[in-house]
């Protein structure tokens, strides 16, 4: 029997009511994901994709609706409760590691099993190091031959990928990727997007993954969706997204709103 792993009903979140400003970032949003599913979330500036994220995530409350996380209901849960369920990767690479401790201490403490005496792993078990020396390795921008390297002294790209890794070594319920491959070179890019859909069906973890550029919206995951003002106005999965083109996915933004879409546009939303 297939599992539901995220839940959405009804969910809608405004800022600044009853303002000049005001903006209905999510109107009446509903979004249902079985476990294992890897979804492609795109869409122009303002569409809703962040505040999405964080209603999920426990950042932002929403002002209606309900977000249940494997059947139990988060909606109004605060996020360090929802982190043993989910996990998040920011497009900020100086999110989500601590810069004064080496790349392998990092991982190690994502793991979470270091040992009492020595917590941040100067004494690391072999096979640790081992195994997070061959999954670094799996990146193929030479991570695994800085794992004592404190992760403040990486690139932006390169401290991006430790947090991804982090992210998914621990095995979360629920994967949020926004836009994590927003600092890497594009060969570093490629690697990662590889890494990501080969870590999420090795784990059937259920990942949701913000992208602004169409073509990745179509390649990698099993679904993509498309937001536009706080709405789904698409859904592609199974035969019809495989044979999509990124000028299909154009036109359908088009049929459903009128408006243009081109990729520079989604690379600079």
């Amino acid at each position: 029997m297939t599992k539901q792993i995220l839940s959405i009903q009804g969910l809608s979140k405004t800022f600044n009511k009853g303002q000049a400003i005001e903006h209905r970032a999510l109107q009446n949003l509903n979004l249902q994901m079985n476990e294992g599913e890897f979804v492609c979330l795109v869409g122009s500036n303002g569409a809703g994709k962040s505040t999405l994220f964080n209603c999920i995530a426990g950042t932002v409350m929403p002002d209606a609706g309900k977000i249940e996380i494997d059947g139990q209901d988060v909606t109004f849960e605060r996020d360090y409760r929802r982190s043993r369920d989910l996990s998040r990767v920011f497009q900020d690479p100086l999110k989500g590691t601590a810069p004064n401790l080496t790349i392998a201490e990092n991982i190690s403490l994502a793991l979470g099993r270091s040992t009492h005496r020595n917590p941040l792993g100067l004494a690391m078990a072999k096979k640790k190091r081992e195994y997070i020396h061959d999954t670094l390795a799996k990146f193929n921008i030479g991570l695994e031959k800085r794992m004592d390297v404190k992760v403040g002294s990486l690139s932006g790209g390169q401290r991006q990928t430790v947090c991804l890794l982090m992210a998914v070594i621990g095995k979360p319920k629920l994967l949020l990727l926004d836009e994590h491959t927003a600092a890497l070179d594009p060969e570093a890019t490629k690697n990662v997007l590889e890494m990501t859909s080969n870590a999420v069906k090795m784990n059937n973890t259920t990942t949701i993954m913000i992208t602004h550029n169409m073509d990745d919206a179509l390649h990698y995951g099993t679904r993509t969706l498309v937001m536009h003002e706080g709405h789904f106005i698409a859904d592609v999965s199974g035969d019809k997204r495989d044979t999509m083109t990124t000028e299909d996915l154009v036109n359908l933004f088009h049929a459903k709103t009128g408006e243009e879409l081109t990729n520079d546009e989604m690379l600079l939303a």
